[in-house]
């Protein structure tokens, strides 16, 4: 793995090895975590039967392709809303049972915690795949607690920010980006930091911050453990179908 200072090459982190070594380090983990016996199953009602995925299952490395509802190449299609459709069916049957929902958004995304027996909701921007992955890392990030709260209970400032809000912006961007760094990779795509300031009145060469997320990529990828619970269930997920 090599890095730039301030333009690391985000492309180099996940190479087939590097994925299967995460893959195989998170089956590991998982298999130390619960009963070796145990298995949590989703049902996927397709038009003809309902398909069962065991991704608890000690042998979840060798399901095969053709049990999963979808693949890589739903996930990784050219076409953004297919591609879209296919993240939120994954992400919608592997999360059922923590009733949330990852739907499409009308404008900004914006997370509403579960109410009066509602499902929580995470709506992505304008239905790019993009935005989905990044809402889905914040969602991975947030915890039990924030997960109650509208947003996260993050403050945002939009775009425009001065220099003191922008450094805030950027110490709790690095772990959720580092997350939609792997994810989007995982799904076989390019990833690019989002520092979401361009109208800055303020030089913003000195930022450390692609760097940090690099950083904290690389950390995960060494000790892949340190990733929240459920980041791990969705890059297992994208790293086997």
């Amino acid at each position: 793995m090599t890095s730039t200072t301030n333009n690391p090459d985000f492309s180099t982190l996940l190479t087939s090895k590097d994925a299967s070594a995460l893959l195989k380090s998170l089956a590991e983990l998982k298999m130390s975590e619960v009963n070796m016996l145990h298995s949590i199953t989703y049902e996927y009602l397709t038009e003809k039967s309902k398909i069962n995925i065991y991704l608890g299952h000690s042998n979840l490395v060798n399901i095969a392709p053709r049990y999963l509802p979808l693949t890589i190449s739903d996930i990784n299609n050219s076409n953004e809303k297919v591609a879209t459709d296919s993240l939120i069916t994954l992400f919608n049957i592997l999360f059922a049972k923590q009733h949330v929902e990852l739907v499409r958004g009308e404008s900004e995304p914006e997370y509403f915690p579960a109410i009066n027996g509602q499902l929580a909701r995470i709506e992505f921007a304008h239905g790019f795949f993009a935005s989905a992955l990044h809402e889905i890392s914040h969602w991975c990030i947030a915890g039990k607690d924030r997960r109650q709260l509208s947003d996260f209970g993050y403050w945002y400032t939009s775009d425009g920010r001065t220099a003191t809000q922008q450094n805030a912006f950027e110490r709790v961007e690095i772990k959720p980006q580092a997350i939609e760094c792997l994810l989007t990779l995982a799904c076989k795509r390019s990833f690019r930091i989002s520092q979401d300031n361009l109208f800055a009145d303020f030089d913003t060469d000195d930022s450390t911050f692609s760097e940090d997320v690099y950083q904290q990529v690389t950390y995960y990828l060494k000790a892949p453990r340190t990733l929240p619970r459920d980041a791990k269930t969705l890059l297992r997920a994208l790293l086997i179908i």
